[in-house]
Order: C-alpha cells, then sequence, then structure tokens
C-alpha cells in the first residue's frame, strides 16, 4: 500500500469521524428537545391535576354560598361560565387564560363571608375555603414548577442550534403560566 493510499485512507477516516460525531450531537440534541418539551407537558399535566381540584371545589363552595348570598347571582353566573371556559379550553394557553379570569371572581367568592357574618360560623364553608385555600398552594407550587421546564425549553428555543433542532423536531414554545394582573397590584390598606 503506497503513502497515497494510506493519506487518503486516513482523510476518509477523519471524515467519517467528524460525520458521525456532528450525527451523534444533533441526535442528542434532538433528543434533548424532545425530552424538554415531554417535562412541559408533564408538568403541565400537574397544573391542570391541581387546577381540576380547584374546579371540582368550587360548585360546593358556591353551593354553600348561595344559601346566604341569594343576591349575588351575576358572581355565581361567572363563576360558572368560567369553569366551563376551563373546561373547553383545547390548549395550555387558553386553559391559563381561563384560570386567571376565576381567580378574581373567587376572591369576591370568599370576601363575601365579610359581607354575610353568619357564613363566617358555617362549617361547610370553613371546610371548602381551608380546601380550596390549600388547592391554591398547590396550584402555586406546580405553576412554578411549570414555568421553570417551560424556562428551560424556551432558553433552548433561543439557542442558535436550539432553534434549528426545535424546527426540525416541530417544538413549539412553550406559554409561561403568569400571574393575573389583579394579583399583581399592591393591595391597598386603609386605616
Amino acid at each position: 500500500m503506497g503513502n497515497g493510499v494510506k493519506i487518503a485512507l486516513a482523510v476518509v477516516a477523519v471524515i467519517a469521524l467528524i460525520v458521525i460525531g456532528t450525527v451523534g450531537w444533533g441526535v442528542g440534541q434532538y433528543n434533548k428537545v424532545i425530552t424538554l418539551d415531554e417535562q412541559v407537558k408533564a408538568q403541565w399535566a400537574q397544573v391542570d391535576n391541581q387546577l381540576k381540584r380547584r374546579y371540582d371545589l368550587i360548585p360546593n363552595l358556591v353551593e354553600t354560598v348561595k344559601g346566604y348570598a341569594t343576591h349575588e347571582k351575576q358572581l355565581f353566573e361567572n363563576i360558572a361560565e368560567a369553569r366551563t371556559k376551563y373546561f373547553q379550553a383545547p390548549t395550555a394557553t387558553q386553559k391559563i387564560q381561563a384560570s386567571n379570569q376565576l381567580e378574581g371572581m373567587l376572591s369576591r367568592l370568599l370576601v363575601l363571608k365579610e359581607t354575610y357574618p353568619q357564613l363566617k360560623a358555617n362549617e361547610s364553608f370553613l371546610k371548602l375555603q381551608d380546601s380550596l385555600e390549600g388547592t391554591e398552594n398547590r396550584i402555586a407550587v406546580e405553576r412554578k414548577r411549570y414555568n421553570e421546564v417551560a424556562q428551560s425549553l424556551n432558553t433552548y428555543r433561543r439557542s442558535v442550534m436550539g432553534s434549528v433542532i426545535s424546527s426540525i423536531a416541530g417544538i413549539q414554545p412553550a406559554a409561561y403560566y403568569e400571574i393575573p394582573a389583579a394579583e399583581k397590584e399592591a393591595p391597598k390598606v386603609k386605616f
């Protein structure tokens, strides 16, 4: 075997190693974006699970309050409408919007106990309120975890190669679960 053949084989071997390394790296990056996307979906499922728990508690809470606050019909109708919108929403983004709409109404519903002191003494109302508060805490934790994995995916998608690989894999950015504008405002304290 001549020197020319040895050099050609060495060049072919180096090119083959580069191609194999590049393909291996590409497969790894593709798998990474798929994994990130699946993590976002799995974490959204956890948020969705806690939101469903909230929505399952609401009818019981509304029924308890209805007995005391009969003239709050519009509030009850708005809560029912927001709950329906949530279950009909096909995407995480639309479910987030429906959930945010409901949060303001829930606050109003729970404030009714100040207007109707007999609600404060109602054991069913108090138990439901405690369950709802526990659920809201769980939602906050799951929302934080969801936003963390959404951030990981979105950060990867914004990198140079991440955007290319994400496009190839058909992975879209994840929507963040942001706090409703009403909750961002500082409470007004009056003395």
